[in-house]
C-alpha cells in the first residue's frame, strides 16, 4: 500500500524519457525519436504518452509583460498502457514541424532570444508528469535563407529575435516570430530598424516586413508595413527586398 500511495504522488512511478534522432530541422520537416518507458517500483496506469514542440512566447497585458512556455505541434505516442515493475518499452515517434515554427538558427547561427524544444508528457490518474525538454535547432528554408542575405547584402545588421503571442491573418500558431534588424547602407537614415516575419507553406514563404521609420522636422516616426510572397524553395530575392523598401519608404513620402 506504501509504495502505490508513493507511485500516486510521483515516487517510485515510471519514468519516461525521449531520446531524439535529429536535432536539427527546417519548418515542414519532421522530428525523430523514442520514447523509452520504464517500469517503477509498483504496478502504474498510463492513459497516454505524448510529445509536442515547445518555445518561449512573450505574452502581453494591459501595462504587464511575461514570458510563457507554450506547446504546439502535439502528437501522441501510446494509448493506454500498463507499465509492470521492471518493464522497459520504447515508442518510436514522429513529429511534425509546422511550416510557421520559429527559426532558432539563420545561416548556422543561433537567434538570441528564441529557444524550441521537445516536451515528452506522461498522463496518469492524478495529472500529468512534464519530462525533461530535448533542445532542437529550428534551421531556416533555403527561401528564409536567401532573404535574410539579401538584407545583409543592403548593410542590414542583426539585432536580436522573439516570439510574440499573437495569430496573424491564416496562420495556424497562436504566436510569431520578428526578428529584428538594424538599418544599414542608404536605409539607416530613414529606418529606425526592420522587423521582419516569416508565415511559411510549402510552396511559398509569406513575408511581413515592419519599419520603424525616422520622423522628420514636422513629422513623428512611425511603423509601416508591407506583405509579400517568396518561394519556399529559395532564389534570387535582392531586387525583391529592393522593391518592398522602396515600397515602405514610399509610404512615408521618400
Amino acid at each position: 500500500m506504501l509504495k502505490k500511495l508513493k507511485a500516486a504522488m510521483g515516487a517510485g512511478a515510471a519514468t519516461v524519457d525521449a531520446v531524439l534522432t535529429v536535432q536539427a530541422v527546417r519548418p515542414g520537416d519532421g522530428v525523430t525519436g523514442v520514447v523509452k518507458v520504464d517500469g517503477g517500483d509498483v504496478e502504474q496506469e498510463i492513459e497516454r504518452i505524448t510529445v509536442a514542440l515547445e518555445t518561449v512566447v512573450e505574452v502581453e497585458s494591459g501595462d504587464s509583460e511575461w514570458r510563457s512556455n507554450q506547446t504546439f505541434a502535439t502528437n501522441q505516442v501510446t494509448g493506454a498502457l500498463t507499465v509492470r515493475p521492471g518493464d522497459k518499452h520504447e515508442f518510436p515517434f514522429q513529429l511534425q514541424v509546422p511550416y510557421e515554427t520559429p527559426l532558432t538558427h539563420i545561416g548556422g547561427r543561433p537567434l538570441r532570444g528564441v529557444s524550441m524544444g521537445v516536451r515528452t508528457e506522461l498522463e496518469v490518474a492524478r495529472g500529468i508528469d512534464r519530462g525533461d525538454l530535448d533542445p532542437i535547432q529550428v534551421h531556416a528554408t533555403p527561401g528564409q535563407q536567401a532573404l535574410i542575405e539579401a538584407l545583409e547584402s543592403l548593410g542590414f545588421e542583426f539585432k536580436g529575435a522573439d516570439v510574440e503571442q499573437g495569430q496573424l491573418p491564416n496562420g495556424t500558431l497562436p504566436f510569431f516570430q520578428e526578428i529584428e534588424f538594424y538599418a544599414g547602407g542608404q536605409y539607416r537614415g530613414r529606418f529606425n530598424e526592420l522587423e521582419v516575419t516569416f508565415l511559411g507553406g510549402p510552396h511559398e514563404t509569406r513575408v511581413i516586413f515592419e519599419a520603424d521609420t525616422r520622423g522628420g522636422w514636422f513629422s513623428e516616426g512611425r511603423d509601416a508595413y508591407s506583405w509579400f510572397s517568396i518561394p519556399t524553395g529559395g532564389g534570387h530575392l535582392r531586387g525583391t527586398v529592393e522593391q518592398q523598401l522602396q515600397a515602405l519608404g514610399q509610404r512615408r513620402g521618400w
